[in-house]
């Protein structure tokens, strides 16, 4: 049975008559639009103990504390805010007047599109809240990316997706696939990406971390998903932003692990290339969850199972782990150009680029154009294609990227790509690794 998608004003009001329900509304940096559609749909007094934006910094600083970082879009800051703001509100009103509510602190810390167009839109939301009266505390937290090229539609979508938040936490939170779901409530296609989710607390105990943030990237909500070697969710930004990356892709249901053996001497090699640092470097391992998407409207939760395990299992080899919905290595690189990298290489097996300079695999007429976007959109950030070499089985013989046979069309420009070592071959391979395609 689908579920009734209550509209915005609807939400803020059931929460609103609500007698159990009480909190505080803390918002940085976009106005109190959060706290702005509780008031406007009527009877708020039922709902708001307090509302506080504190928009400048020394006063932020002054509630808070100060950032070590200077950054004040960031998660650690909105886990001082919930903090704050929770235990002020469970000391001020722990009185027999209050000893039925439920208490929650809401809090976003955000920075929507600036005067001249140059920043990026993004932020943090979370709630802290009880589920039971007097019960203990349950957190979520998200990272969201604004899309919409207008500021002021930007603090709309900021003030839906917190009314949705506030209402996930309280109808939903029993049940994760709709909490998600519900997030983007009322909201347009393309207007916002949520690309992080953190889930703490006794209502979620039995809930599945990377299961959670996996549906995102099912629901077209996000692009990746990345898992640090411990398991846990860490935000794609945070972790890649000016660093050097070096990723090996794999795919959907690969039943053996990657061929460390040649991704490491890759790793080796990018790091000489680059001039990188185990400190400015970091390593990752990519699952694809794109064809899988493209083959089927809606992943079962078996195949979100499977990409969890998936993640897990190659977690526990010491690596980070990328799931992504990036069917081609140019919307890869595309995606970690968001992150103003150093340097990316990108290791991959010869047997792909034989795929991609070939042009009985496109239709003729667009080859050339749809060839010259890739390559376009592949190389324009310091990008470096790593090749495998596979087994010809039937010819017996290795196959490189210097010796790959291409379409004549393409020719031309895979030799200008190999002549100056935008492509490359991983050197001092061992022929026992190399694996027949």
């Amino acid at each position: 049975m689908a579920r009734e998608i209550f509209e915005t004003k609807r939400k803020a009001l059931k929460i609103n008559l609500d007698p159990a329900i009480y909190g505080t509304f803390a918002e940085i940096g976009a106005g109190q639009e959060v706290a702005r559609n509780f008031f406007e749909a009527g009877a708020a007094s039922g709902t708001i103990a307090k509302t506080i934006s504190a928009y400048d910094m020394a006063f932020s600083d002054a509630i808070y504390g100060a950032e070590e970082s200077g950054r004040y879009v960031s998660r650690t800051r909105l886990r001082k805010m919930l903090e704050h703001e929770f235990s002020l509100l469970t000391e001020r009103l722990n009185t027999d007047k209050y000893k039925d509510k439920k208490f929650f602190a809401f809090a976003d810390t955000v920075t929507t599109l600036n005067f001249t167009k140059t920043n990026d839109p993004h932020g943090w939301l979370g709630i802290r809240f009880q589920s039971e009266v007097g019960g203990p505390t349950n957190d979520i937290i998200m990272h969201v990316r604004l899309l919409d090229s207008d500021n002021r539609l930007q603090a709309k979508v900021l003030g839906i997706l917190g009314v949705n938040l506030v209402f996930a936490a309280y109808y939903y939170a029993h049940d994760p696939q709709t909490m998600i779901e519900s997030l983007v409530d009322n909201l347009s296609v393309g207007a916002v990406e949520i690309d992080l989710i953190k889930l703490t607390g006794p209502v979620f105990e039995n809930v599945n971390e990377r299961l959670v943030n996996l549906y995102l990237i099912a629901k077209g909500f996000s692009k990746a998903a990345l898992f640090k070697p411990d398991g846990k969710a860490a935000q794609i930004k945070d972790f890649l932003y000016k660093k050097n990356i070096v990723v090996l892709r794999t795919k959907y249901r690969q039943k053996s692990l990657p061929n460390f053996d040649l991704f490491n001497l890759a790793v080796e090699q990018f790091k000489r290339d680059a001039g990188a640092t185990p400190e400015n470097t970091v390593v990752l391992i990519e699952v694809l969850m794109g064809n899988v998407l493209d083959e089927e409207s809606d992943l079962t939760i078996d195949d979100l199972k499977y990409f969890a395990d998936r993640a897990e299992e190659l977690c526990a080899t010491g690596n980070n782990i990328l799931v992504s919905n990036f069917r081609r290595n140019n919307h890869l690189a595309e995606f970690f150009k968001n992150f103003k990298p150093g340097n990316v290489g990108i290791a991959t097996n010869v047997s792909n680029l034989r795929n991609i300079f070939n042009s009985d695999n496109y239709n003729k007429d667009n080859y050339t154009h749809e060839l010259l976007s890739y390559i376009s959109g592949m190389f324009s950030t310091n990008v470096k294609l790593y090749a495998y070499p596979y087994l010809n089985k039937k010819e017996n013989k290795i196959v490189t990227a210097k010796n790959l046979k291409v379409s004549e069309e393409a020719k031309p420009l895979y030799d200008f790509l190999i002549q100056n070592k935008y492509i490359v071959d991983i050197e001092n391979y061992d022929e026992r690794y190399v694996k027949t395609v």
